[in-house]
């Protein structure tokens, strides 16, 4: 008997931990982080802050994680949309809409190269007196970092600077502006609309800006053949001025809008710009 209970004592100390390599859930996260707080009154000594720091880490990258799925279902969302619909979307949740800005700025920070800042930079390279529409402005960087008079466009408002439409339906009046910019912004179904509302609210001679997600117009990849799309918006009455591909985050197209108008449009065959999906994870 003392020989069998023994063996017994031997498997159980030298038995294979259960669970070994499972991760953690995020209730176990959770617990794990209460348990912390209760012992915040204890002496900390050298072991205990490194668990501490440990644990916290793990679930900042917890709520990064869970954050980052939040905005690409938004980001998606919006993509697949069209304006009107997405203005419903944000209208019934408005922090809906901070989240989605929250993560767009996170995937941002990852870019070696921010499109707007290049687009500010052209901005502050011409007369101040230019009048700028900033179409799906976000947090309107570029109304803060020129001296231009710039009307910021988006669905939501939360500042009062930002003028929150339909960016297929602004109030801005028609031949108002001598600069569209359209930056990461032609997100909707019916993103032609906004290009003609584009074309209404500038003046003769404006420049359309813009800059699009690089993967949207690859060919190769589902993506819209650019030399397309850019006949279709010089059919629009633009003329192609300059066609940036060199970053391998995105694009970068200037128009400038023709003078003298055709009396009678032609029908133009947009092309479908590839939406910004995630693979599921």
């Amino acid at each position: 008997m003392k020989e069998g209970r023994s063996r017994k004592r031997k498997r159980a100390k030298h038995g294979k931990p259960q669970n070994q390599n499972k991760p953690l859930s995020i209730e176990d996260a959770i617990q794990s982080h209460r348990k912390e707080q209760e012992e915040e009154a204890e002496p900390k000594t050298p072991a205990s802050s490194s668990k501490r720091l440990k644990s916290s880490s793990f679930l900042d990258k917890m709520r990064a994680r869970l954050s980052g799925g939040h905005f690409r279902m938004i980001n998606e969302k919006l993509y697949t949309c069209t304006g009107e619909e997405a203005l419903d979307y944000f209208n019934e949740d408005p922090f809906l809409f901070d989240m989605y800005h929250a993560g767009y700025q996170e995937q941002m920070s990852h870019w070696p190269e921010k499109p707007v800042n290049i687009i500010i930079n052209w901005l502050k390279g011409r007369s101040s007196s230019l009048v700028v529409a900033d179409f799906g402005c976000g947090d309107a960087q570029i109304a803060k970092n020129v001296k231009n008079k710039v009307f910021s466009l988006d669905l939501v408002s939360k500042d009062p600077s930002v003028i929150a439409c339909d960016m297929s339906n602004t109030p801005l009046d028609a031949s108002s502006v001598d600069v569209a910019v359209f930056c990461l912004s032609l997100m909707g179904t019916n993103f032609s609309s906004y290009l003609l509302e584009a074309h209404r609210v500038l003046k003769p001679s404006g420049w359309l800006l813009i800059a699009e997600v690089k993967s949207r117009f690859d060919p190769n990849t589902g993506g819209a053949d650019p030399n397309m799309f850019s006949k279709a918006i010089s059919d629009l009455g633009f003329a192609s001025m300059f066609k940036d591909f060199s970053n391998k985050m995105f694009i970068l197209l200037y128009f400038q809008k023709k003078e003298k108008q055709s009396s009678k449009r032609k029908e133009i065959k947009w092309p479908e710009l590839k939406p910004c999906l995630y693979k599921r994870r």
